[in-house]
């Protein structure tokens, strides 16, 4: 059963980091490329950032700069490293692999909050 579990999100002002990390079983995980999804209240589910088996990275145009994703697949974790966040930067996270599994893979994601 795949499996993905996010945590490190928190409140934090703007101009403040915060680590996340994604924990994955139930797969191969080292054989997929994964992303780091955001969901805003009201948005649509976008892809923030990527990296591929091979540790090639895709940032979005908004965040480029800013979070820089990395893997450990000996862990079978994935992070994303987030600085001088912004308000815009408030959603839900999530990860997954990219494309996403089909199917309802899910996790409850880690809830960001950039605020004063």
């Amino acid at each position: 059963q795949v499996q993905f579990v996010e945590s490190g999100g928190g409140l934090v002002q703007p101009g403040g980091s915060l680590r996340l990390s994604c924990a994955a079983s139930g797969t191969r995980f080292s054989i997929y490329a994964m992303g780091w999804y955001r969901q805003a209240p009201g948005k649509e589910r976008e892809l923030v950032a990527a990296i591929t088996n091979g540790g090639g990275t895709f940032y979005a145009d908004s965040v480029k700069g800013r979070f820089t994703i990395s893997r450990d697949n000996a862990k079978n974790t994935m992070y994303l490293q987030m600085i001088s966040l912004k308000p815009e930067d408030t959603a839900v996270y999530y990860c997954n692999a990219k494309p996403p599994f089909l199917g309802n893979y899910w996790g409850q994601g880690t809830r960001v909050t950039v605020s004063e």
